[in-house]
């Protein structure tokens, strides 16, 4: 992650538990729990995001490596028949 990001989830973070003491709702203990279980499951979403869009991008490059090697087996059979020995 970016530091700027960090520095959005960090400030954040602090926002909820400002937030949280203020109203009385929870303990410090308790809301940095909640902060902190809450950046876990985001860094979890995050990097399974990433693997998702690394194995599409080597699937796509395997289709395109297939696509041009069965071109290029077409253009020499094309180039044979037209120009080969008779």
């Amino acid at each position: 992650m970016s530091s700027a990001s960090k520095a959005w989830i960090v400030a954040t973070s602090v926002g909820v538990v400002e937030a949280l003491k203020d109203q009385g709702v929870c303990r410090w203990n308790s809301a940095l729990r909640s902060a902190q279980q809450h950046l876990k499951n985001q860094a979890r979403s995050i990097s399974q995001a990433k693997k998702l869009s690394s194995s599409a991008m080597v699937s796509r490059r395997l289709k395109d490596k297939k696509a041009k090697q069965s071109e290029e087996s077409l253009r020499t059979v094309m180039y044979l028949s037209c120009w080969g020995p008779n």
